[in-house]
């Protein structure tokens, strides 16, 4: 018993001086690092690739089957969503740009954080629709001063500390009309929240899969414009390269007028400087949307984030998800499906959404295939600049050439027996009048259901 109580001095003493010296804590969060590296590992690859319809709009996948030396027990921590405790002037660095909000007055302005504010749910947490002073911090009654988008850290959730850093000193410091705008932040104790304008549209995500009337052709060219401009600012126009690493259709917001911001900047890196071509990081993404050379060697460049941007500039044209379960084998994954279709002068409608039912620009169709195709290839390399995506998505709002098909409803593909080339015409196809037509849906996931009339000026 001594030789035991003495054991517990010694060990006690121990303690105290590491804890003294500080290399517990390092110890401690080594340890937890390590703990989470290892249940990533655990997971299995089918619940990690599984992205089909069923999902949440904004799961994310942290960690997409890669080649098995990509990790290991001693994988850096740069990037790990450890909790920490942070230092509030080291690692806030824009902190005085930004509205910093105490944590009772966002529960107040969201009216104590009820189910009936709740916008949606993503990787990093809930989100709640809520109401503050336009000048300041202070919340006010729903239907005044500004409405906003609160986001709360979920602490047993995919994202953490270091992913609320992230967003909060990126968004912080990038200004551009097609990006999201963060008004403030909360770090109080231990709570994460981030507050941004509230996009009254929702997500595209929800339009194109989630809505009963489709989104017509020239919202969805208008759309993809902005997505690739906001991205052209992030890897050409911002004072340092950014690679925004994580562009999906869920992150895609859109205004009343349709407008487009990005948003969730949790996964966003420095780009590379100088003469180096990529940086070499974890593989972290989603699932579907990640260039195939970054998921087998986590080499991530720009030209990441231009595969990503064809990936969801398809789904915009096919109404279809990046990762389908629900659908046939061989149309599970669309880049899959969709590549022997792109950029051919005779099969290029069949991929076009059904739901348009014929109307849609032909010549825009057309182009908007081929720079799917560009922005898809293989080798990195040979895809184009973001600035040079935008030049040509510009002209392809402005087409006035609507196709119209036979007045037939078509369920699968036919030949048109009027088209004595045999070529095809896209299946399910259902003519309608010439009749300009309204759209009426609800709002959007940021906004309370209404009907609306849309009308698009370029």
């Amino acid at each position: 018993m001594g030789l035991l109580a003495s054991e517990d001095i010694n060990l006690k003493k121990t303690s105290l001086r590491m804890e003294k010296n500080g290399t517990m804590k390092k110890a401690n969060n080594a340890s937890f690092g390590g703990c989470r590296i290892l249940k990533y590992l655990c997971m299995s690859p089918k619940s990690k690739v599984d992205n089909g319809s069923s999902r949440t709009s904004d799961e994310t996948t942290r960690d997409p089957p890669v080649a098995p030396t990509l990790f290991s027990s001693t994988t850096s921590d740069v990037e790990s969503s450890t909790p920490t405790t942070p230092n509030r002037g080291k690692e806030l660095e824009i902190a005085s740009q930004l509205r910093n909000f105490a944590y009772n007055e966002l529960r107040l302005a969201t009216r104590n954080f009820k189910p009936e504010s709740l916008l949606g749910v993503g990787g990093f947490g809930p989100v709640y629709k809520g109401w503050i002073n336009e000048n300041g911090s202070s919340p006010v009654k729903p239907g005044t001063g500004l409405p906003v988008a609160v986001k709360t850290l979920n602490k047993n959730g995919l994202q953490g500390h270091k992913e609320w850093l992230a967003e909060v000193n990126f968004l912080g410091n990038l200004h551009h009309q097609n990006l999201v705008k963060l008004v403030g932040y909360c770090m109080e104790d231990d709570q994460r929240l981030l507050v941004y304008e509230f996009m009254a549209r929702g997500s595209l995500e929800n339009h194109l899969f989630r809505r009963s009337m489709p989104l017509p052709w020239c919202v969805r060219m208008k759309i993809a414009l902005g997505a690739a401009q906001g991205l052209a600012y992030l890897h050409e126009e911002a004072e340092k390269p950014v690679i925004y690493r994580d562009f999906k259709a869920s992150n895609v917001l859109l205004d009343a007028n349709y407008n487009t911001k990005l948003s969730d900047f949790g996964l966003a890196r420095d780009g590379p400087e100088g003469d180096k071509t990529h940086v070499s990081t974890r593989v972290m993404g989603t699932y579907g949307y990640a260039a195939p050379e970054y998921v087998m060697t986590g080499h991530l460049s720009m030209k990441s984030d231009v595969y990503s941007f064809g990936v969801v500039f398809l789904e915009i044209l096919t109404g279809r998800r990046a990762m389908d379960k629900s659908r046939p084998r061989g149309e599970q994954n669309l880049v899959a499906w969709a590549k022997p279709f792109l950029s051919d002068r005779h099969q290029f409608c069949q991929i076009i959404d059904p739901r348009l039912e014929g109307h849609f620009s032909k010549r825009g169709a057309f182009r908007s295939t081929e720079i799917a195709a560009r922005c898809l290839r293989r080798n990195a390399k040979n895809r184009p600049h973001m600035s040079e995506v935008v030049e040509m998505l510009k002209p392809l709002p402005l087409l006035k050439d609507i196709a119209k098909f036979p007045e037939a409803q078509v369920k699968d593909v036919i030949v048109n027996p009027n088209d004595k080339n045999g070529n095809k015409v896209q299946a399910g196809v259902v003519a309608k009048s010439n009749a300009a037509q309204s759209l009426s849906s609800p709002n959007g996931s940021y906004a309370s259901p209404s009907n609306y009339t849309l009308t698009y000026q370029p």
